[in-house]
């Protein structure tokens, strides 16, 4: 015996030979298949009940554990197991979150879960781990699954055909808008805010009425969303309205605050309600980051004082400010104002992703709504035909009660009698077995096999006079019921009324008087913002600002004596001191030739030896403070590199935004930034490495707001050393090596052309080749 092994398309083999598949073609149409897997069966709720597939089946398995909302609890782990393990195959972990958030009530308006045990909080803290906690139903989510065991919806197999699930549930409310909905697919994502189910049922009533409603007229019922942790919606009602014709758009939603007093002219502003979504332990730092850069300077403290409701308290540093003032600074600054935004991209009847206007969204949970009102009239239409054949038979056997009395005694097979028997004529009782007579074989239709067994499974306590008028009462009023069924199905105006009054029922259970059912978020307008600058904001103080030669900077209070003698770490020394106010801006110049904006308010105090100035700023470890000045609006500055390239710049133009500085000068290694000097006068004097001095018209130089500049002196070895500004007539100034101010007026040797070589310095120039007068 010998094993053979067989090539494709050998002689006896039978297995299909590859087909051959590009692998574009191939990734192409595996990629769809995952993109529309994403879109239909995760990303994107359905338009009918709201639901994603997860928490659908979530719903449904708690149904079947039957954890209604007056039961007891089951253990969150049993609950996503059997989720897990019956319909939904991913990891537990998902399905625990997804359930975790839908016990959530500062995460969803009206939660289908209630938990009990940590089910995480609005700190963004976690849930605790699934052993811990235990779940139930809400009486919100039994409304989503009232009629399901009516054949109100499809059911399909499970993902290994060993059971069925709902394809969507019932939904007795417009559960898509009522609670919100978000996700993201293959190219296309859906973010829904939640609402108010009063206002929805009143705007669905409407669109009873009036099915030709237009979008802005259901904005008379449905203003807005209704966040659940509250909250002021402050977008233009214009704006509102184009959102929801649309289907597209975003609201502004701030926080809720007030004003304690504290008596003697001191206040606090209380925040209440924080946006939805966003975390307050997050917030909390990101306010403290605000006060500790001081971005917003009249802010002074932030407390977290929230037990169970929110308080969070925000100290001002002054009371002489208005609060709105500093509450517009914090919308701008923080997350007390956000921006919802609002993508209605659903799936109609669980199939077509569509971006709908809220009539759209409102219009397929009505015709839903109907279709499941037709589906359980049938559905109890067919209980009832059952039921009244069941009775039909009944009946006959109290009519003729002494012959079934006989055929269950003595025939051998009284079903089949049962069922044979003409029940139209008239009947003597039989004395004994031997006086009994049999229907007769292919008699007339009798009993119906269902009208027998019911006869057969009678108690004989039910052979009483009185059940037999029980019986007759109740086919009546079941003949009733049907007609009544019966016209409901062919009036559809008949349909649409009972569609208006189950969601009345549902209103009046979750309705503004019932608990948690009034509107939480509320509309205002956001006002004319008043743009104020920072410096009107701090007290204007003198200060003293010190660098050291290591770069480390602060602020002394007060102007002192520039004489007086410091402290600094060791090894380290002044550098620049000079007299400012907290209300002035610093204009840090380095040798990469970019400026940087320090407010003055924001230096470190002066106690200590203050703070690195590269922390301040993202100031690269090879580049050197040139010079730090004071802004002056409207003033011009000098700047030149070493390579001998300069231009003039308005020093308005120099100020940065950001902490990276704004770069003015270019220069390129090894050259580097030397020179930044206020322009004062009108001539330049410029001296190189070489002590050659070279003085020119200062309208030889380019204004310019950033480049390399223009040549302002030759050079054939070395390059420049320092270039400053002064006016012709009063003469060059510097100080000589003995400390002497000197002053030379007659510069005609020196005058020249820019980009010339220059004369060798005047004698007594200092030996550094800087112009230090």
């Amino acid at each position: 015996m010998s094993d053979k092994i067989k090539t494709p398309g050998a002689p006896g083999d039978t297995s299909p030979e590859p087909v051959p598949e590009t692998l574009r073609r191939a990734i192409g149409d595996r990629y769809l298949t995952y993109a529309l897997s994403t879109i239909m069966h995760r990303a994107l709720p359905d338009a009918r009940d709201g639901l994603k597939p997860v928490h659908r089946r979530i719903l449904y398995a708690m149904r079947e554990l039957r954890l209604s909302s007056t039961g007891g609890f089951r253990k969150s782990a049993k609950i996503s197991g059997d989720v897990m393990g019956n319909y939904h195959p991913h990891g537990d972990a998902a399905i625990y979150d997804a359930m975790a958030r839908l016990a959530q009530d500062f995460a969803v308006r009206y939660p289908l879960v209630d938990g009990q045990g940590n089910f995480g909080n609005i700190d963004g803290d976690n849930p605790a781990a699934a052993r811990y906690t235990e779940a139930r139903m809400t009486a919100a989510a039994e409304a989503l699954l009232q009629g399901l065991d009516e054949n109100a919806v499809d059911f399909r197999d499970n993902y290994d055909g060993t059971l069925t699930e709902p394809v969507v549930l019932p939904a007795s409310f417009p559960n898509l808008l009522a609670n919100g909905s978000s996700g993201i697919a293959v190219g296309m994502a859906t973010n829904i805010p939640p609402h108010n189910i009063a206002e929805l049922i009143d705007a669905c009533l409407h669109l009873i009425k009036a099915p030709d409603a237009q979008d802005d007229t259901l904005l008379k019922y449905v203003p807005g969303p209704d966040f659940p942790t509250g909250g002021t919606i402050v977008e233009p009602s214009e704006s509102i309205a184009q959102a929801y014709r649309t289907g597209r758009g975003s609201f502004r939603l701030r926080c809720k605050w007030e004003v304690e007093d504290l008596g003697r002219g001191q206040w606090q502003i209380v925040v209440t309600e924080i946006p939805y979504q966003v975390q307050k332990s997050r917030l909390i730092e990101k306010i403290a980051e605000i006060i500790q850069l001081k971005k917003i300077p009249i802010l002074g403290d932030v407390r977290d004082e929230s037990a169970e409701d929110i308080r969070l308290v925000l100290e001002p540093r002054s009371k002489n400010v208005a609060p709105e003032l500093l509450m517009n600074m914090m919308y701008r600054n923080s997350d007390l104002e956000v921006r919802f935004s609002l993508n209605m991209n659903v799936l109609i009847d669980g199939v077509t992703p569509k971006v709908c206007s809220m009539k759209e969204v409102l219009r397929a949970f009505l015709d839903f709504r109907r279709d499941v009102l037709q589906r359980r009239t049938v559905y109890r239409m067919e209980k009832i035909d059952h039921r009244l054949e069941i009775l039909e038979g009944l009946i006959v056997a109290f009519l003729n009660l002494d012959r079934v009395i006989d055929i269950i005694r003595y025939d051998d097979a009284p079903k089949a009698a049962l069922m044979r028997e003409d029940w139209g004529r008239d009947f003597v009782r039989a004395t004994d077995e031997s006086d009994y007579v049999p229907p007769a074989e292919g008699g007339a239709d009798g009993l119906t096999d269902l009208q027998a067994e019911s006869i057969l499974n009678m108690r004989l306590r039910s052979l009483r006079r009185l059940e037999e008028i029980e019986l007759l009462k109740e086919q009546s009023a079941l003949m009733e019921e049907r007609a009544a069924l019966e016209d409901l199905l062919e009036h559809p105006e008949l349909q649409w009324n009972s569609v208006a009054d189950q969601l009345r029922d549902v209103k009046k259970l979750f309705g503004k008087n019932s608990a948690g059912g009034a509107r939480r978020t509320q509309f205002a307008v956001a006002g004319e913002v008043e743009e104020v600058p920072l410096e009107a904001m701090i007290d204007r103080e003198p200060i003293t600002v010190v660098c050291s030669q290591m770069g480390w900077i602060r602020a002394m209070t007060g102007h002192i004596d520039l004489t007086r003698e410091l402290k600094f770490k060791d090894g380290d020394g002044p550098r620049f001191l000079f007299h400012a106010e907290t209300t002035d801006r610093l204009l840090v110049y380095a040798s990469n030739g970019r400026f940087y904006t320090i407010p003055a308010s924001n230096l470190p105090g002066g106690r200590g030896m203050g703070e690195p100035l590269r922390l301040m700023v993202d100031l690269p470890n090879e580049a050197e403070i040139v010079d730090i000045l004071i802004h002056q609006p409207g003033r011009k500055l000098l700047l030149a590199s070493s390579a001998g390239d300069g231009f003039v710049v308005p020093e308005d133009d120099v100020l940065a935004q950001t902490r990276g500085g704004k770069q003015v000068l270019n220069v390129r290694s090894p050259a580097r930034a030397i020179v930044c000097r206020p322009v004062a006068g009108d001539h330049v004097a410029v001296v190189g490495e070489n002590r050659k001095v070279l003085v020119f018209a200062l309208s030889e130089l380019p204004e310019m707001g950033r480049g390399k500049g223009v040549r302002l002196q030759k050079y054939k070895d070395g390059g420049l050393s320092d270039a400053t500004t002064f006016h012709l007539s009063a003469g060059l100034t510097w100080l000589d090596p003995a400390g002497r101010t000197r002053t030379e007026t007659q510069l005609d040797d020196w005058i020249g052309k820019r980009a010339g070589s220059g004369r060798m310095a005047p004698r007594g120039f200092p030996r550094d080749n800087k112009f230090t007068g």
